[in-house]
Protein backbone atom coordinates (compact mmCIF):
# COMPACT_ATOMS: atom_id res chain seq x y z
CA UNK A 1 0.00 0.00 0.00
CA UNK A 2 1.75 3.54 -0.92
CA UNK A 3 -1.27 5.76 0.25
CA UNK A 4 0.96 7.89 2.50
CA UNK A 5 4.47 5.73 2.45
CA UNK A 6 6.18 9.15 2.91
CA UNK A 7 4.45 10.33 6.08
CA UNK A 8 4.44 7.29 7.94
CA UNK A 9 8.17 7.63 9.93
CA UNK A 10 7.90 11.78 10.12
CA UNK A 11 4.31 11.19 11.75
CA UNK A 12 5.96 9.36 14.50
CA UNK A 13 8.85 11.90 14.50
CA UNK A 14 5.82 14.34 14.52
CA UNK A 15 4.55 12.38 17.24
CA UNK A 16 7.81 13.28 20.47
CA UNK A 17 6.25 16.69 20.44
CA UNK A 18 3.64 15.48 22.18
CA UNK A 19 5.86 13.91 25.05
CA UNK A 20 5.28 11.15 26.77
CA UNK A 21 2.68 13.00 29.26
CA UNK A 22 0.47 13.32 26.53
CA UNK A 23 0.37 9.80 25.43
CA UNK A 24 0.39 8.55 29.17
CA UNK A 25 -2.82 9.94 29.52
CA UNK A 26 -4.28 7.35 27.21
CA UNK A 27 -3.76 4.92 29.58
CA UNK A 28 -1.22 2.80 27.45
CA UNK A 29 0.89 0.58 28.86
CA UNK A 30 4.66 1.56 28.52
CA UNK A 31 6.98 -0.28 26.37
CA UNK A 32 10.00 -2.42 27.59
CA UNK A 33 13.17 -0.33 25.95
CA UNK A 34 16.00 -2.73 24.95
CA UNK A 35 18.54 -1.63 26.83
CA UNK A 36 21.94 -2.95 24.79
CA UNK A 37 24.74 -0.43 25.03
CA UNK A 38 25.40 0.68 21.52
CA UNK A 39 28.85 1.21 20.08
CA UNK A 40 29.15 5.51 20.12
CA UNK A 41 28.17 6.28 16.28
CA UNK A 42 29.95 9.85 15.45
CA UNK A 43 27.60 11.76 13.36
CA UNK A 44 27.81 14.48 11.03
CA UNK A 45 24.30 15.75 10.13
CA UNK A 46 24.07 18.48 7.23
CA UNK A 47 24.38 22.31 7.90
CA UNK A 48 23.77 25.46 6.15
CA UNK A 49 24.57 28.86 6.74
CA UNK A 50 22.31 31.98 5.27
CA UNK A 51 24.00 35.32 5.78
CA UNK A 52 24.06 38.61 4.82
CA UNK A 53 26.15 42.03 5.70
CA UNK A 54 24.98 41.66 9.83
CA UNK A 55 22.46 38.79 9.94
CA UNK A 56 23.80 34.63 9.70
CA UNK A 57 21.12 31.96 10.26
CA UNK A 58 22.22 28.34 10.74
CA UNK A 59 19.36 25.90 9.32
CA UNK A 60 19.89 22.61 10.80
CA UNK A 61 18.03 19.40 10.02
CA UNK A 62 16.81 17.27 12.86
CA UNK A 63 15.45 13.85 13.60
CA UNK A 64 12.84 14.22 16.90
CA UNK A 65 13.44 10.55 18.61
CA UNK A 66 16.92 8.74 18.92
CA UNK A 67 18.43 6.51 20.62
CA UNK A 68 21.17 6.65 22.67
CA UNK A 69 25.12 6.47 21.51
CA UNK A 70 24.81 8.89 18.79
CA UNK A 71 27.44 12.10 19.49
CA UNK A 72 26.16 14.40 17.03
CA UNK A 73 27.12 18.06 18.69
CA UNK A 74 30.22 18.86 17.54
CA UNK A 75 32.71 20.38 14.52
CA UNK A 76 30.35 23.55 12.83
CA UNK A 77 27.00 22.70 14.37
CA UNK A 78 28.84 23.12 17.58
CA UNK A 79 30.50 26.00 16.36
CA UNK A 80 27.29 27.00 15.18
CA UNK A 81 25.27 27.10 18.07
CA UNK A 82 27.70 28.52 20.17
CA UNK A 83 27.76 31.63 18.01
CA UNK A 84 24.20 32.42 18.23
CA UNK A 85 21.60 34.44 19.73
CA UNK A 86 18.59 32.38 19.63
CA UNK A 87 17.33 29.15 19.34
CA UNK A 88 14.46 28.50 16.73
CA UNK A 89 12.37 25.55 16.38
CA UNK A 90 9.26 24.02 14.77
CA UNK A 91 7.29 24.82 17.82
CA UNK A 92 8.88 26.56 21.32
CA UNK A 93 8.58 24.42 24.26
CA UNK A 94 4.91 24.09 25.70
CA UNK A 95 3.87 23.62 29.14
CA UNK A 96 2.54 19.85 30.07
CA UNK A 97 -0.81 21.47 30.57
CA UNK A 98 -0.94 22.97 27.25
CA UNK A 99 -0.22 19.91 25.53
CA UNK A 100 -2.77 18.05 26.81
CA UNK A 101 -5.75 21.00 25.86
CA UNK A 102 -4.40 21.25 22.68
CA UNK A 103 -3.71 17.37 22.08
CA UNK A 104 -7.74 16.95 23.42
CA UNK A 105 -9.04 20.10 21.36
CA UNK A 106 -7.88 18.49 17.80
CA UNK A 107 -7.95 14.85 18.94
CA UNK A 108 -11.24 13.76 20.85
CA UNK A 109 -13.91 12.45 18.80
CA UNK A 110 -17.40 13.91 18.71
CA UNK A 111 -19.52 13.29 21.85
CA UNK A 112 -21.49 9.74 20.66
CA UNK A 113 -18.25 8.90 18.44
CA UNK A 114 -15.17 6.06 18.68
CA UNK A 115 -12.47 5.05 16.56
CA UNK A 116 -13.73 1.69 16.17
CA UNK A 117 -17.11 2.56 15.81
CA UNK A 118 -16.25 4.57 12.44
CA UNK A 119 -14.56 1.26 10.72
CA UNK A 120 -15.74 -1.40 8.92
CA UNK A 121 -15.85 -5.04 10.55
CA UNK A 122 -12.57 -6.05 8.40
CA UNK A 123 -10.86 -2.72 9.61
CA UNK A 124 -12.28 -2.88 12.96
CA UNK A 125 -10.17 -6.98 12.95
CA UNK A 126 -7.19 -5.62 11.49
CA UNK A 127 -7.23 -2.79 13.91
CA UNK A 128 -7.49 -4.95 16.75
CA UNK A 129 -5.35 -7.65 16.39
CA UNK A 130 -3.05 -4.96 15.66
CA UNK A 131 -3.53 -3.52 19.06
CA UNK A 132 -3.09 -7.31 20.11
CA UNK A 133 0.35 -8.13 18.82
CA UNK A 134 1.46 -4.75 20.52
CA UNK A 135 0.19 -5.82 24.31
CA UNK A 136 -2.56 -2.63 23.90
CA UNK A 137 -6.10 -2.99 24.71
CA UNK A 138 -8.45 -2.43 21.92
CA UNK A 139 -10.73 0.11 23.22
CA UNK A 140 -7.25 2.38 24.50
CA UNK A 141 -7.69 5.23 21.57
CA UNK A 142 -11.87 4.44 21.52
CA UNK A 143 -12.39 8.68 22.11
CA UNK A 144 -9.82 9.37 19.41
CA UNK A 145 -9.69 10.30 15.88
CA UNK A 146 -7.99 8.21 13.36
CA UNK A 147 -4.90 10.95 13.72
CA UNK A 148 -4.21 10.47 16.88
CA UNK A 149 -4.24 6.79 17.21
CA UNK A 150 -1.65 7.08 13.98
CA UNK A 151 0.84 8.78 16.23
CA UNK A 152 0.60 6.85 19.24
CA UNK A 153 0.97 3.52 17.46
CA UNK A 154 3.44 4.99 15.31
CA UNK A 155 5.79 5.88 18.43
CA UNK A 156 5.34 2.28 20.07
CA UNK A 157 7.53 0.34 18.47
CA UNK A 158 10.29 3.37 18.73
CA UNK A 159 10.02 3.24 22.38
CA UNK A 160 10.31 -0.13 22.37
CA UNK A 161 13.48 0.24 20.36
CA UNK A 162 15.15 2.69 22.38
CA UNK A 163 14.13 5.78 20.63
CA UNK A 164 13.31 8.69 23.07
CA UNK A 165 12.58 12.30 22.84
CA UNK A 166 14.66 12.58 25.79
CA UNK A 167 17.91 11.60 23.28
CA UNK A 168 16.08 13.95 20.67
CA UNK A 169 17.71 16.79 18.81
CA UNK A 170 15.29 19.54 19.90
CA UNK A 171 15.59 17.77 23.34
CA UNK A 172 19.59 18.28 23.94
CA UNK A 173 19.22 21.57 21.96
CA UNK A 174 17.44 23.04 24.40
CA UNK A 175 19.04 21.55 27.52
CA UNK A 176 22.38 23.58 26.00
CA UNK A 177 20.22 26.47 25.38
CA UNK A 178 18.77 26.66 28.48
CA UNK A 179 22.24 26.37 30.21
CA UNK A 180 23.38 29.67 27.86
CA UNK A 181 20.10 31.61 28.91
CA UNK A 182 19.09 32.22 25.74
CA UNK A 183 15.91 32.71 24.22
CA UNK A 184 14.00 29.95 22.03
CA UNK A 185 10.98 30.71 20.00
CA UNK A 186 9.20 28.48 17.31
CA UNK A 187 8.26 28.61 13.56
CA UNK A 188 4.90 27.39 14.32
CA UNK A 189 2.75 26.83 17.25
CA UNK A 190 1.71 23.20 18.63
CA UNK A 191 -2.25 24.57 17.99
CA UNK A 192 -1.24 24.77 14.41
CA UNK A 193 1.00 21.94 13.80
CA UNK A 194 -1.88 19.28 14.89
CA UNK A 195 -4.45 21.22 13.33
CA UNK A 196 -2.70 20.16 10.06
CA UNK A 197 -4.06 16.72 11.35
CA UNK A 198 -7.20 17.56 12.27
CA UNK A 199 -8.28 19.38 9.17
CA UNK A 200 -7.57 15.83 7.23
CA UNK A 201 -11.13 14.74 6.29
CA UNK A 202 -11.65 11.67 8.28
CA UNK A 203 -11.01 9.19 5.40
CA UNK A 204 -7.80 10.41 5.10
CA UNK A 205 -7.18 9.90 8.82
CA UNK A 206 -8.34 6.43 8.69
CA UNK A 207 -6.46 5.65 5.69
CA UNK A 208 -3.58 7.01 7.14
CA UNK A 209 -3.84 5.18 10.41
CA UNK A 210 -3.92 1.71 9.00
CA UNK A 211 -0.70 2.69 6.30
CA UNK A 212 0.40 2.81 9.77
CA UNK A 213 -0.84 -0.33 11.02
CA UNK A 214 1.05 -1.50 7.79
CA UNK A 215 4.09 0.03 8.45
CA UNK A 216 4.38 -1.62 12.20
CA UNK A 217 6.64 -4.74 11.37
CA UNK A 218 9.35 -2.24 9.86
CA UNK A 219 8.62 0.69 11.50
CA UNK A 220 11.78 0.68 13.87
CA UNK A 221 14.12 -0.23 10.61
CA UNK A 222 12.89 2.36 8.17
CA UNK A 223 13.65 4.95 11.08
CA UNK A 224 16.51 3.40 11.35
CA UNK A 225 17.56 4.10 7.69
CA UNK A 226 16.47 7.77 8.12
CA UNK A 227 18.62 7.82 11.34
CA UNK A 228 21.70 6.30 9.35
CA UNK A 229 21.04 8.70 5.94
CA UNK A 230 20.56 11.65 8.62
CA UNK A 231 23.94 10.64 10.64
CA UNK A 232 25.70 10.76 7.03
CA UNK A 233 24.81 14.05 6.10
CA UNK A 234 23.12 12.55 3.08
CA UNK A 235 20.39 14.72 2.53
CA UNK A 236 19.10 12.96 -1.46
CA UNK A 237 19.00 9.69 0.58
CA UNK A 238 17.06 11.22 3.36
CA UNK A 239 14.58 13.40 1.64
CA UNK A 240 14.26 10.18 -0.70
CA UNK A 241 12.95 8.00 2.39
CA UNK A 242 11.13 10.97 3.93
CA UNK A 243 9.23 12.64 0.96
CA UNK A 244 8.56 10.27 -1.99
CA UNK A 245 5.50 8.57 -3.12
CA UNK A 246 3.41 9.96 -1.23
CA UNK A 247 -0.46 9.48 -3.60
CA UNK A 248 -1.92 12.39 -1.49
CA UNK A 249 -0.32 15.87 -2.94
CA UNK A 250 -3.04 17.78 -0.55
CA UNK A 251 -1.43 15.81 2.57
CA UNK A 252 2.17 16.48 1.04
CA UNK A 253 1.40 20.23 0.60
CA UNK A 254 0.13 20.32 3.85
CA UNK A 255 2.79 19.02 5.63
CA UNK A 256 5.78 19.40 3.79
CA UNK A 257 5.24 22.36 0.75
CA UNK A 258 3.24 24.76 2.67
CA UNK A 259 5.04 24.72 6.02
CA UNK A 260 8.40 24.98 3.81
CA UNK A 261 7.58 28.06 2.04
CA UNK A 262 6.20 29.87 5.26
CA UNK A 263 9.47 28.84 6.84
CA UNK A 264 11.24 30.07 3.84
CA UNK A 265 9.25 33.63 4.57
CA UNK A 266 10.19 33.93 7.73
CA UNK A 267 14.22 33.15 7.20
CA UNK A 268 13.45 35.91 4.48
CA UNK A 269 12.17 39.06 7.13
CA UNK A 270 14.72 37.52 9.83
CA UNK A 271 18.04 38.48 7.73
CA UNK A 272 16.36 42.08 7.81
CA UNK A 273 17.55 41.92 11.72
CA UNK A 274 20.94 41.57 12.99
CA UNK A 275 22.49 38.57 14.53
CA UNK A 276 22.54 35.22 14.85
CA UNK A 277 20.01 32.54 14.52
CA UNK A 278 19.87 28.34 14.85
CA UNK A 279 16.79 27.34 13.26
CA UNK A 280 16.85 23.66 14.07
CA UNK A 281 14.06 21.63 11.80
CA UNK A 282 12.68 18.29 10.96
CA UNK A 283 15.36 16.93 8.27
CA UNK A 284 12.45 16.19 6.04
CA UNK A 285 12.14 19.77 4.94
CA UNK A 286 15.88 20.59 4.78
CA UNK A 287 16.41 18.40 1.27
CA UNK A 288 13.96 16.85 -1.88
CA UNK A 289 11.64 19.04 -4.21
CA UNK A 290 10.04 22.31 -1.97
CA UNK A 291 12.88 22.32 0.60
CA UNK A 292 13.21 25.43 2.73
CA UNK A 293 16.50 26.26 0.67
CA UNK A 294 14.48 25.84 -2.49
CA UNK A 295 12.02 28.29 -1.83
CA UNK A 296 14.65 30.48 -0.21
CA UNK A 297 16.63 30.02 -3.81
CA UNK A 298 13.65 31.30 -5.50
CA UNK A 299 13.88 34.15 -3.54
CA UNK A 300 17.16 35.04 -4.57
CA UNK A 301 18.52 33.87 -1.18
CA UNK A 302 21.20 31.58 -1.53
CA UNK A 303 22.18 28.84 1.87
CA UNK A 304 25.36 27.44 1.83
CA UNK A 305 26.22 23.85 3.20
CA UNK A 306 28.63 24.36 6.11
CA UNK A 307 28.38 20.31 7.14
Amino acid sequence: MRLFKSFIAPLALTAAFLGPATLAQQSVPTPQKVEAVPAPVIAKPALWKISDADTTIYLFGTIHLLPKGIEWFDGPVANAFEKADILVTEIPEVPEAETIAMTLKHGTLPQGQSLRGLMSAEERGKYESAMATMGLPPAVFDRYKPWFASMALAIFPLQKAGYSMENGIENQLDKRNKDLGRPRIGLETLDYQLGIFDSLPPEVQKAYLFAVIDALPTMTQDIQKMVDAWAKGDVDSLAALLNAETDDPVLYDALLTQRNRNWAVWIDKRLDQPGTVFIAVGAGHLGGNNSVQEFLDRAGIRSARVQ
